[in-house]
């Protein structure tokens, strides 16, 4: 199993809102669907655009280069099915966030 390593606190991510993170040479998009933050991983598959820039709407967040859409909570593309980014699993301990890599 994976380490669990704080990729940020609670206050940095508002409700309908996503980031990106580096954790370990690697970029992470996470995101707060109502309260409850999800993890994926930041680069789209299409043509590699930042998914932790893209508007959130519910659980599917909007690549900002060509919008194309995820689901935040099972990496599924809505565009293409057979295309998905890794999903990584979230804990949050007090204020902190962290994900399990």
């Amino acid at each position: 199993m994976g380490e669990l390593i704080r990729i940020a606190g609670t206050a940095d991510v508002k409700p309908g809102a996503g980031m990106v993170a580096e954790v370990n040479g690697k970029a992470i998009a996470l995101f707060n669907v109502d309260g409850t933050f999800y993890a994926i991983d930041n680069t789209c598959v299409h043509r590699g655009g930042p998914l932790g820039e893209g508007d959130v709407v519910g659980d599917v967040v909007a690549c900002p280069w060509h919008n194309w859409e995820f689901n935040v909570k099972t990496g599924a593309c809505i565009n293409n099915p057979s295309a998905k980014v890794a999903v990584y699993d979230v804990t949050v301990e007090g204020s902190d966030i962290k994900v399990r890599l």
